[in-house]
């Protein structure tokens, strides 16, 4: 395709419309009238050959291409970004860049609160993003790295790109304050209902993966996709789940338990990665060494 006959504007704009929803609200994102708006959408739709945003009663809701489209859209635009908003030199105290992190709210729990504070003094008029993990930024981590700035997981998801180790974490098993499970055993974990996250082909914790290579296939009863959900999700039953031990420890006093694992479980090692050409990019370099900073400065 000839980008040279394409109007990039229109990404920014199909971007605001497949986050949006809507022409008036995308309009008023991008700065444009209604009408401008409504004919670049018109525009995509002759080149897509597809309607993107189809109406359903009162509401406009994403076709199956635009549900494809808007990761890929958001990676473009974040890219097209990061390309004019280089600087020759990186000074902190001036930047006003918006830095990008791929986190689950676990990272975010950890690590966001110091990070977004040290950015405020060091960098004061930058802006930090957190975005959510999802499976499918993990399947495609390559692609997604080259519109954001750092993918923060475990180990055991992506291999073959650079990275910086941030600090370890310990797997325990929750149950509710008021169980009467005293110690758990391999038989037992095979019996009770469990709350697990990220439950499916490709998407699980590297402790639940562990768990059924050893042979323990959960009675999976509640899926969520955030961790924090977890313990008031095992509070007042008697299901039982895998939680990092720097989650179990933030939770209320007197709603859930952690006991030991009764199998081995290797720890969590959690670790920032980025695409290989930021490696020298004075930003993100500033970013990545500020992240195993105050990773360092945790509590074991």
């Amino acid at each position: 395709m000839n980008l040279a006959r394409l109007d990039l504007n229109l990404l920014v704009t199909l971007d605001a419309l497949l986050d949006q929803r809507s022409v008036s609200r995308a309009a008023e994102q991008v700065g444009l009238s209604q009408p401008a708006v409504s004919a670049q959408l018109a525009r995509l739709r002759r080149h897509f050959g597809d309607e993107l945003l189809a109406r359903f009663g009162n509401q406009y809701r994403l076709t199956p291409l635009a549900v494809q489209l808007r990761g890929r859209v958001r990676t473009a635009v974040n890219g097209v970004e990061r390309v004019f908003a280089a600087e020759p030199d990186f000074d902190p105290a001036v930047s006003e860049r918006e830095f990008s992190l791929v986190m689950s709210d676990y990272g975010v729990a950890v690590l966001g609160s110091d990070l977004a504070a040290t950015l405020a003094r060091e960098a004061p008029h930058t802006r930090v993003r957190f975005i959510a993990n999802t499976p499918s930024v993990v399947d495609h981590a390559t692609q997604a790295l080259t519109g954001i700035d750092l993918l923060v997981m475990p180990h055991g998801f992506v291999d073959g790109l650079p990275h910086a180790d941030l600090y370890r974490d310990d797997w325990v098993c929750l149950v509710s304050a008021g169980s009467d499970v005293e110690e758990l055993t391999v038989d037992r974990l095979r019996t009770m209902p469990w709350v697990v996250t990220y439950h499916g082909p490709t998407a699980s914790t590297p402790a639940t993966r562990q768990m059924r290579m050893l042979g323990i296939e959960p009675h999976v009863q509640v899926v969520t996709e955030n961790f924090l959900t977890v313990p008031a999700l095992v509070a007042g039953t008697d299901r039982v789940a895998l939680l990092q031990r720097r989650l179990a420890d933030r939770a209320p006093a007197g709603l859930v338990r952690a006991l030991p694992c009764p199998f081995e479980v290797s720890p969590l090692v959690e670790a920032a990665w980025w695409h290989p050409m930021y490696e020298h990019d004075p930003e993100h370099v500033y970013l990545r060494e500020l992240l195993v900073r105050l990773a360092g400065s945790l509590s074991t």
